[in-house]
């Protein structure tokens, strides 16, 4: 410990020998300093905070949530500091009266970036902060172009939210209405190729009805007189069998029943001609049938001598020849429908092409008809959003606090450094004596010269100082006083127009 004091002490007293050299140190190191603080340009920051109230009845009727809103909030906050808006910034402002050009444009736009921040406290709370710290230009006017900057930002936001929300809605509608146009020809020009395909393939198409309901049909009928024909062939082998167990005759009977019988039937022929009947009539026929055995019966009892017809037998024939015309009827309308098979048979073979070109038709209409409404409902629903937008101002803007005036500068911290500069010329001066007193090859206590040498110190002489000598020192020590004194009155002097530049500031 008493080598660390001793070591002290001698700093010291090299340190107070050269003491001329540490003050005119100090006195340079100070006044470079100091010039370079005074040269670095004050900067002000101005900040204000926005409300924004997102909150909204209708909005959330027609689906503007707080989640929408709060949406677009965030990307007006990302954007907000972008080049686009940050150039609106300068040529509203002083800033941009020095531009000239579009180089100088983009330095001033770079630079303006760095001063301006946007920050979101809450969800519904921003926070815009401006620093000006132009050399160029006075406190004052840095003052004022930091407050101005905010305000123009503040201009800024609310256009984005409101009058640039706006036209992006305007630009939007025209856009789908474009659309709404574009989809509307191409679903008029599907729908009459559709149309026009149907009319020239009426029958060929999978599910019109007419080509595969017509062949179902006539299967269905087909299956029907099969059915009919069988029973009609039955029931007529039937007749048949009673016919041929039925005597023609009566014996013992007056002749002429069969000539009687056949101008009756005669009779009842001209009836049927008579009410509109044609030959092809089943009851024209068989009647037809009818007479012509009656006119068999009656030209056989010519030669006979005895016995009448059997009406039950003329009865039975009736009823045969009926069947048989039935009958007839049937196998007729079944060629008919085998023919009428074959020909929609014939077609339905060239089916799957026309239903597969029809299916395409079709599903390409219905993709259009699709987007067409889609487009339709985003149309409506996004025009209803825009007058609600519009007409309501769903986002509510409240300027809570506006843009401040700056009193004082931010920055740089003047006072603080002008008391380092002091301090580092002081500790500059005394480090440059202490390093020069440890060069010089001599020692300042007898301790230090054994030290060095090795060898024993007997003793020391002191100095002896005449009264001229200690006048001169005294004169000297007032110099010294008076430079050091001078050094801090700098300082305070420095201090105070600083005190007094932020005076007229605020």
């Amino acid at each position: 410990m008493n080598a660390v004091l001793t070591e002290l002490r001698i700093a010291m007293y090299g340190a107070w020998q050269r003491r001329w050299m540490a003050l005119a140190i100090a006195w340079g190191v100070a006044m470079l300093g100091w010039m370079a603080v005074t040269m670095f340009p004050n900067s002000y920051e101005s900040k204000a905070r926005i409300f924004v109230q997102l909150d909204d009845v209708l909005a959330e009727q027609i689906g503007i949530g707080p989640n929408d809103a709060r949406r677009d909030l965030q990307r007006v906050r990302q954007t907000l500091t972008s080049a686009v808006n940050l150039e609106k910034v300068v040529r509203a402002t002083r800033i941009g009266e020095t531009v000239t050009d579009r180089r100088e444009m983009e330095s001033a736009v770079a630079l303006l970036g760095k001063e301006v921040t946007v920050v979101s406290d809450q969800d519904n709370l921003f926070e815009i902060t401006a620093v000006s710290g132009d050399g160029d230009l006075s406190d004052v006017a840095n003052a004022r172009l930091a407050q101005d900057i905010v305000q123009k930002m503040i201009d800024i936001f609310r256009e984005e939210n409101l009058s640039g929300g706006r036209g992006e809605m305007k630009d939007t509608l025209a856009f789908m209405d474009q659309q709404l146009e574009d989809r509307k020809r191409e679903l008029e020009s599907a729908e009459q190729k559709r149309m026009t395909f149907e009319a020239q393939n009426a029958e060929n198409i999978p599910g019109s009805g007419a080509l595969a309901q017509r062949l179902e049909a006539a299967r269905s009928e087909m299956r029907g007189i099969e059915a009919d024909i069988a029973a009609g062939q039955s029931a007529l082998a039937a007749i048949q069998g009673q016919l041929s167990g039925t005597p023609a005759t009566i014996a013992g009977a007056g002749g002429g029943g069969a000539r009687d019988a056949l101008g009756q039937a005669q009779a009842q022929l001209a009836g049927l001609r008579s009410r509109g009947l044609t030959d092809n009539h089943p009851d024209v026929v068989a009647m037809k049938s009818q007479i012509v055995l009656l006119s068999r019966l009656a030209a056989s009892d010519r030669g006979s001598v005895g016995g009448a017809p059997n009406p039950a037998y003329t009865s039975l024939q009736s009823i045969r020849a009926e069947r048989q015309a039935n009958l007839q009827s049937l196998l007729s309308r079944r060629a008919s429908l085998q023919g009428e098979m074959g020909l929609l048979s014939g077609r339905a073979a060239g089916e799957p092409m026309v239903a597969a070109e029809s299916a395409r038709i079709g599903r390409d209409y219905d993709v259009l008809k699709a987007q067409y409404d889609k487009l339709l409902q985003d149309r409506e629903e996004l025009r209803l959003r825009g007058q609600v937008e519009s007409e309501t101002n769903a986002v509510k803007f409240q300027v809570i606090d506006p843009p401040t005036t700056p009193r004082s500068p931010v920055a740089p911290n003047r006072p603080l450094l002008l008391f380092a500069v002091l301090v580092i010329a002081i500790g500059a001066g005394i480090g440059t004596a202490v390093a020069a007193s440890q060069v010089r090859s001599s020692f300042a206590t007898a301790a230090k010269l054994e030290a060095a040498t090795g060898l024993p110190v007997l003793g020391s002489i002191s100095q002896t100082i005449t009264e001229a000598t200690r006048a001169f020192n005294r004169q000297r020590m007032k110099w010294f006083a008076g430079g050091t004194a001078a050094l801090g009155g700098v300082f305070v002097i420095l201090l105070a127009a600083e005190l007094v530049q932020r005076s007229m500031v605020a």
